[in-house]
């Protein structure tokens, strides 16, 4: 997976403008989803993730190839986001578009279980936005697109303890969110 990664940015860099038609075959799923549970919204979640193709294409000069693909990716992404995230005035205001968020998706029982699930996601979702970008990434990456520690400790360069710690308080902070929206 890697050394098909590193072949494909090593093409781009040479001008081949098919390694990028690689890349975002392999990766536009990953980039939606994970710039949708960070904005809440479907259609900046589409534009972002062609935003942050179009910055690998432009960027894959400065590509290092010693170091992974997708973590260099990922911080494209998470910085898109956080910078659609601080111009909006009120971030509170959009919420997840719940018809767009497969992966909160559970088997359905009963018309009445399909209402309650559907107000649990409402109240997710209201609660989600309300969290400040790292609760929201790293609650994101974990719980949404299902990433172990290890996983997010690679992908955010960061230690496993302060991963454990990061997702610790900002579950409670959603937990906290959550139960205000009752």
């Amino acid at each position: 997976m890697r050394e098909d990664d590193i072949k494909l940015m090593s093409q781009l860099k040479r001008g081949k403008t098919k390694a990028l038609a690689g890349l975002v075959e392999k990766y536009k799923k990953q980039a939606y989803f994970l710039a949708l549970g960070m904005v809440g919204n479907s259609d900046d979640a589409y534009d972002i993730s062609q935003e942050a193709f179009l910055r690998v294409y432009n960027s894959a000069a400065t590509f290092d190839e010693s170091q992974k693909f997708f973590p260099w990716f990922y911080s494209i992404v998470a910085n898109l986001c956080r910078n659609l995230l601080r111009k909006r005035k009120v971030h509170a205001a959009r919420t997840v578009d719940i018809a767009d968020v497969e992966y909160l998706l559970t088997d359905r029982e009963t018309p009445e279980s399909d209402y309650l699930e559907s107000e649990e996601k409402k109240r997710l979702s209201n609660a989600m936005v309300k969290l400040n970008f790292s609760d929201r990434e790293i609650i994101n990456l974990n719980h949404f697109r299902m990433m172990s520690y290890d996983e997010i400790t690679t992908l955010l360069n960061i230690p496993k303890g302060t991963v454990m710690s990061r997702l610790y308080y900002a579950r409670k902070r959603l937990a906290d969110l959550m139960e205000k929206e009752d």
